[in-house]
C-alpha cells in the first residue's frame, strides 16, 4: 500500500489578475498566493508520508523575471527530499524548454522528464512505473502518447501527461489525445495537467486532471488543489480531491426580482456576499457580482452605476477579506421604458435601432487593431482575450439600457 500527490498547473509567480488595480486591495497577498498553495502541497505530501509527488505540467508561468521563481521551487522541492519523497515532473506549455530561458537544476529526488522523447522511471520497491514526456516548445500539437512505452509488466503504470484530451473551453488543444488511446496503453492511472478545472475523465483506469493549484482570476472560480491516491494491491484504493489555495475567487448572481428599495438592494448583495464568505473557508476572497431579474431598481442601477460599485466594494470591505472584482448588470425593467417614449420619435427611434444592433465576434475580430493587440498580450493574458456573442449581447443590453435611464430619468423633449 501507498499514496501519491498529484498536482499540476502551478503557474508559480504568476499574477492574479483583476485586483491590482483596486484600492486598498492585498496586493501582497495575491501575489504570493501561488507560492504559498505550493508550500501547502509541500505540507500535504509531508503529513500525508506520500511515496511520491506528480507534477503533471505549467509548474511555471512562463519565463522567469529572475532566479527567485526558481530557488524558491527548489527550496520546496528540498523539503520533499528531506522528508524522502520523490517528484516526477513534466514541463507543460508555459515552462516548456523553449520558453523558460534560466535553469537551475532541481534537487536529486526530482527526475525531470525529457522533452525529446518519452521515457520510464521505475521505482522497483513500490512497484510504479511512470512514463511521460515534457514540452520541447509551447504549442505541441501532435499526440504525444503514440510513444510513450508499453506498460511495464507486473507494475503500476502511471501515464504523466500536459494535455487537452479531445479538447475543452477555455485551454489551447495542446497535446490533443482521445480516452480511447489513453485506455488503449493499458496504464493504471492517467495523471494530467491543463485544464484549470478538476475532472474526473474516467475511473477504468483512472483519468484525472487534478486542476490548478491555485485561482488565479475570476474564470478559474470554486476550490484549486491537487489528488490524492491510494493504492493497495496494484489498483487505485481511492481517489481525494484536497483543497490547497489560498485565495479564493466567486462569480455571485443576486436576483433583484421583487426588489423595490436601496436598503432592499443592499441587503441581498451583503447576504450574497456572506454567504460567499462562508464557502471560503476563511480565505480571503474576490466576488464578481451579477445582478439580474426584473426589478424597479433597473433604472437607477444603470444610471448610477459608477456610485453603485464603490457602494458594492464598501459592502465587500466591511465585511473583511472580501473584494469585488467586478459588477455585471443583467436586470430588466419592470415596464418596458421605450413605452414613455413617443413612439416614431427621434429619441425612440435611437433606443430602437441600438437594441436591434448586432455586434458579433467575428466583426471585432476583423479590425486590424484588436488583432495587434491581442499579439501584443503575453501568452497567459492572450488566452483569456476572447470574444463570445454572450458578452457582445450583454454589452449591446448594457448600452439600451444605459440610454433608456438617461432619456427618461431626465425628461424627453416633447
Amino acid at each position: 500500500m501507498f499514496k501519491f500527490l498529484h498536482a499540476a498547473d502551478l503557474h508559480l509567480d504568476s499574477p492574479l489578475r483583476g485586483l491590482e488595480t483596486y484600492p486598498d486591495a492585498p496586493v501582497e497577498q495575491i501575489r504570493g498566493a501561488t507560492r504559498r498553495a505550493l508550500a501547502n502541497l509541500v505540507d500535504l505530501a509531508i503529513e500525508e508520508r506520500v511515496a511520491f509527488v506528480l507534477l503533471a505540467g505549467d509548474i511555471y508561468d512562463g519565463d522567469w523575471k529572475d532566479y527567485n521563481t526558481g530557488l524558491f521551487f527548489s527550496r520546496c522541492m528540498g523539503r520533499l527530499r528531506d522528508a524522502g519523497i520523490g517528484v516526477f515532473l513534466i514541463s507543460g506549455n508555459h515552462d516548456a524548454a523553449s520558453v523558460v530561458a534560466r535553469n537551475l537544476s532541481p534537487p536529486d529526488n526530482v527526475r525531470v522528464f525529457s522533452t525529446r522523447h518519452a521515457e520510464t522511471h521505475l521505482l522497483p520497491d513500490l512497484g510504479v512505473a511512470v512514463h511521460g514526456q515534457g514540452y520541447a516548445v509551447r504549442e505541441v500539437r501532435e499526440d504525444l502518447t503514440c510513444d510513450y512505452p508499453e506498460p511495464e509488466p507486473g507494475m503500476f503504470n502511471i501515464g504523466l501527461l500536459h494535455t487537452a484530451l479531445s479538447g475543452r473551453p477555455g485551454h489551447e488543444p495542446y497535446a490533443p489525445t482521445t480516452l480511447d488511446r489513453l485506455r488503449g496503453k493499458g496504464y493504471d492511472y492517467w495523471a494530467l495537467g491543463h485544464v484549470h478545472q478538476h475532472e474526473v475523465v474516467c475511473d477504468d483506469p483512472w483519468v484525472v486532471f487534478p486542476g490548478a493549484l491555485q485561482g488565479r482570476h475570476i474564470r478559474e472560480t470554486g476550490t484549486k488543489g491537487c489528488t490524492l491516491v491510494h493504492v493497495e494491491e496494484g489498483r487505485v484504493a481511492s481517489v481525494e480531491q484536497r483543497e490547497l489555495d489560498v485565495f479564493r475567487w466567486f462569480e455571485n448572481e443576486v436576483c433583484l426580482q421583487g426588489c423595490e428599495t436601496y436598503e432592499d438592494l443592499l441587503y441581498r448583495v451583503r447576504e450574497s456576499f456572506e454567504k460567499a464568505r462562508e464557502q471560503a473557508d476563511g480565505r480571503p476572497l474576490a466576488v464578481r457580482l451579477t445582478l439580474s431579474g426584473s426589478s424597479a431598481m433597473h433604472e437607477y442601477l444603470h444610471r448610477e452605476k459608477s456610485h453603485w460599485i464603490e457602494e458594492c466594494r464598501n459592502l465587500a470591505v466591511g465585511l473583511g477579506d472580501v473584494w469585488l472584482e467586478n459588477v455585471i448588470l443583467r436586470t430588466r425593467p419592470e415596464r418596458d421604458p421605450a413605452a414613455e417614449l413617443e413612439s416614431g420619435s427621434s429619441l425612440d427611434e435611437l433606443v430602437q435601432a441600438v437594441g436591434a444592433s448586432e455586434l458579433t465576434p467575428e466583426f471585432f475580430e476583423e479590425i486590424p487593431e484588436i488583432a495587434e493587440l491581442r499579439a501584443k498580450l503575453p501568452p497567459e493574458l492572450a488566452e483569456t482575450f476572447v470574444f463570445d456573442q454572450d458578452s457582445f449581447d450583454l454589452f449591446r443590453d448594457e448600452i439600451r439600457d444605459l440610454l433608456r435611464a438617461r432619456l427618461i430619468g431626465e425628461g424627453s423633449p416633447s
